[in-house]
């Protein structure tokens, strides 16, 4: 799995992998719910490897917050501290990376994973240090 290697060469060992839903529940009108506890299932046996741990439904607080997890009692593989955020659909992926951009005020790049050669995943409103860093990103992750 690309990412589990990229995040590694960020220091994260073993990759924490997120999958995001609407309910922290497996809920069967929920399909990212479905969704998230097929990847999970998937992880348990092996298919991501023994140093990504995939583990979900979880909602965005109680992937980022052990406090909120903890209120919830949500009690998963792992509680608070994702290293990767999976969403269900580029739009989601979209309103949430560009929330972290601006309410969260942190520096950020983009990049697809999976292309043979580097693709730089930048937005028009981008600023020149977000430019950089998704460049830094690529150069970071082998490419």
């Amino acid at each position: 799995m690309l990412i589990n290697k990229i995040a590694k060469k960020f220091g994260c060992s073993p990759v924490k992998v997120g999958v995001l839903s609407a309910a922290e529940l497996v809920n069967t009108k929920v399909q990212s719910s479905l969704d998230a506890a097929v990847l999970s299932k998937m992880s348990d046996q092996g298919y991501f490897g023994d140093d990504c741990i995939v583990d979900g439904p979880f909602g965005l607080d109680n992937v980022i917050s052990e406090e909120a997890a903890k209120i919830k009692h949500i009690k998963k593989k792992f509680e608070g501290n994702a290293d990767v955020m999976v969403c269900a659909d580029i739009d989601t992926g979209n309103i949430l990376g560009k929330s972290i951009l601006y309410y969260g005020n942190t520096r950020a790049g983009g990049m697809i994973i999976g292309a043979k050669c580097p693709v730089i995943l930048l937005s028009r409103a981008d600023t020149k240090e977000i430019r950089l860093d998704s460049i830094k990103l690529a150069l970071a992750a082998g490419f």
